[in-house]
């Protein structure tokens, strides 16, 4: 195989997240019908929060602090709850995307896994626990745990050293993020796979080595030793 390493993201790479209904989950245990408008209103708030994170303008805790401040005070309860109530509800319907287990499993003793994510720390070591690929990855590189996330060059180079710096024409990053996991690795010196799910075009200049539509077309790249 022409890659020592893979490097995955988590979120829509190797998982499935479905924020809507890890939304409307958490909001059912405190008697709450949380309908479309309402995420739509939660999306207005989140997305720029993730942009401004990715760029490094605020951190984790500003994040999870911000996103649910609305809530807050409709519920009279603290946004640290109410953020780690939805962590909770999102590792409760958390289940890997098609094709992962299948993918994972056929690299295990011809590649070194790790992970590189945005996501946040209390979410991510229970689903790895529950999904049963704890023991698949040599590295979980958190970048609440770090304090850097993706596309940010030292978050990779944290995990290269980690990884025993490897020759980077050995690593593959492979991530369903342009901004994010393709940018990112781009930007570290390795080869990058978008797993391109909706058939996006590339924007903003960002071209990953090459592209795939889901994680059974991964499987069948590698498989082929290029």
């Amino acid at each position: 195989m022409k890659y020592q390493w893979i490097l995955f993201d988590a979120d829509e790479t190797l998982f499935d997240f479905d924020i809507f209904a890890g939304l409307k989950l958490m909001f059912s245990r405190f008697e709450v019908d949380f309908k479309a408008t309402d995420f739509e209103f939660y999306q207005s708030v989140n997305k720029q929060l993730w942009v401004d994170y990715q760029q490094g303008l605020i951190d984790a805790a500003q994040l999870q602090h911000t996103r649910f401040l609305h809530w807050a005070e409709k519920l009279n309860v603290t946004t640290q709850r109410l953020n780690s109530d939805f962590l909770a509800a999102m590792a409760d319907i958390c289940q890997p995307l098609p094709g992962a287990k299948q993918l994972v499993s056929s690299l295990a003793g011809k590649a070194n896994l790790g992970i590189i994510t945005n996501g946040l720390t209390e979410l991510q070591n229970v689903r790895l626990e529950r999904t049963g690929f704890k023991q698949s990855f040599d590295h979980v590189v958190i970048s609440e745990e770090f304090g850097k996330a993706k596309p940010d060059v030292s978050i990779f180079e944290h995990t290269f050293a980690l990884m025993g710096n490897p020759d980077k024409q050995n690593i593959l990053m492979v991530g369903d993020n342009l901004h994010s996991d393709i940018l990112g690795g781009v930007n570290a010196g390795i080869d990058t796979c978008w797993l391109n799910h909706h058939g996006k075009a590339v924007v903003d200049g960002i071209q990953p080595t090459f592209e795939v539509k889901d994680l059974y077309e991964l499987h069948d790249y590698l498989k082929q030793g290029l």
